[in-house]
C-alpha cells in the first residue's frame, strides 16, 4: 500500500517520497534528459524538511534531546521550517536564527508554524538579499550564545551525520528507482554538503558508475578549489564560500559545476514558465549545471537535480521581480 493510500498519523510521514519529473520541454535541444525531484512538495517547501525530521528522530533515540527541551538551529529559512514542523508535533519549542539577509517569506513562514524567530543583522557592507560567509558568521555567534542560554539542543545541520543520512537513506534510492535505473549522473547546489554527500553515498552502493557534481556560486567555488573573488551572491540556502564542509569529506565529487547568478535566476524562471515547476534560486542553480552538464562532459547522459525548495520563498526578491 503505497502513502497516498493510508491514513498517516501525523504530517511527519508525508516528508519524503516527492515525485522525479522530466523536464523534457526545458531540455529540449539539448542532448541527455534533465529529472527534477520536486523536493519543494515536501510539507515545509523544501528537501531540509527530510534532515530535520533525521536530525531530531536520531537524538531522542541516542538520548540526546530531552522531552520538551527546547531546539535550536542557524538556518537559512529551509531547515528551520523542516525543525518548526517537527517541534510542532512533537510540542517541544523552536527557536531559528537567520540572518536579515535571507528573503522575510521564511522568516514568517517558521513563524507561522510555532517558531521563535531571530534575525540577525548582516555585516557591514553586505548588500540586503545576498548572505555572504561573514554574514553567517554572525548568525553562528548568536547561536552559541542562545543555545547556552536557553539550554537548547543544536540540530547543527553542518556536523550531523543525520544530515546526509536522510539522503542516502531516502533521497538517493528514490530518485534511482524512480528512474528506472537510467541515471548517469547527478548534480547539487551545496549548502551544508548533507544532500550531496548522502546521495552519492546511496549511489555508490546501488550504482557506483553515477557521477555527482558539486554546484557553487561562479566567484564564490572554494570547494572547486578556486579563489573566492565574489562572496555575496542571490542564491540563498547554500554558496557559503566555505572550503572545510565535514559532510563533505566522507566522499569523493566527480566534478565541479559553477553557475553566475544571472543563469541561475533564468534557469529557474524558465522551470516555472515551460515546465510548471515553481523552484527557489538554489532550483535554478541546479537546473542551470545540469544544462551546462549536457552541454560538455555529460552530453547524453541523464542528470538528476533537486528543486530544493518552492518559489513562494521568494516573491519579495528579485528573482520574480
Amino acid at each position: 500500500m503505497s502513502r497516498s493510500d493510508r491514513l498517516l498519523s501525523s504530517v511527519l510521514q508525508a516528508i519524503g517520497e516527492t515525485p522525479l519529473v522530466e523536464l523534457s520541454r526545458l531540455s529540449s535541444g539539448l542532448e541527455g534528459r534533465i529529472l527534477a525531484k520536486l523536493e519543494y512538495l515536501n510539507p515545509g517547501g523544501s528537501k531540509k524538511d527530510r534532515i530535520a525530521r533525521s536530525i531530531l528522530e536520531a537524538a531522542e533515540r541516542d538520548g540526546d534531546l530531552a522531552p520538551g527541551q527546547p531546539v535550536i538551529e542557524l538556518t537559512s529559512g529551509n531547515t528551520g521550517t523542516g525543525a518548526a514542523i517537527v517541534c510542532a508535533v512533537q510540542r517541544r519549542p523552536f527557536i531559528a536564527v537567520m540572518s536579515r539577509g535571507n528573503s522575510i517569506e521564511r522568516a514568517r513562514m517558521m513563524a507561522a508554524l510555532g517558531a521563535e524567530v531571530v534575525l540577525v543583522d548582516q555585516a557591514a557592507g553586505s548588500p540586503p538579499g545576498q548572505v555572504s560567509g561573514e554574514d553567517l558568521a554572525l548568525v553562528e555567534a548568536e547561536t552559541v550564545r542562545l543555545a547556552k542560554a536557553r539550554g537548547a539542543f543544536r540540530i547543527d545541520q553542518f556536523l550531523r551525520e543525520a544530515n546526509s543520512a536522510a539522503h542516502e537513506n531516502g533521497t538517493g534510492p528514490e530518485i534511482w528507482r524512480q528512474s528506472g535505473g537510467e541515471v548517469t549522473a547527478f548534480c547539487d547546489f551545496v549548502g551544508s554538503g548533507g544532500t550531496f554527500a548522502g546521495i552519492k553515498r546511496a549511489f555508490t552502493k546501488l550504482a557506483p558508475q553515477v557521477r555527482g557534481y558539486v554546484v557553487e556560486p561562479e566567484g564564490a567555488a572554494p570547494l572547486a578549489g578556486l579563489a573566492v573573488t565574489s562572496p555575496n551572491h542571490p542564491i540563498q540556502g547554500g554558496g557559503y564560500s566555505m572550503a572545510d564542509l565535514p559532510l563533505l569529506e566522507q566522499v569523493e565529487p566527480d566534478g565541479y559545476v559553477q553557475v553566475t547568478e544571472d543563469e541561475a535566476i533564468r534557469a529557474a524562471r524558465r522551470l516555472a514558465r515551460e515546465e510548471g515547476v515553481f523552484g527557489g534560486f538554489s532550483a535554478g542553480a541546479n537546473v542551470a549545471a545540469a544544462i551546462k552538464l549536457l552541454d560538455g562532459v555529460e552530453r547524453g547522459g541523464v542528470i538528476a537535480v533537486l528543486i530544493c525548495d518552492t518559489g513562494l520563498k521568494y516573491l519579495s526578491t528579485d528573482l520574480w521581480a
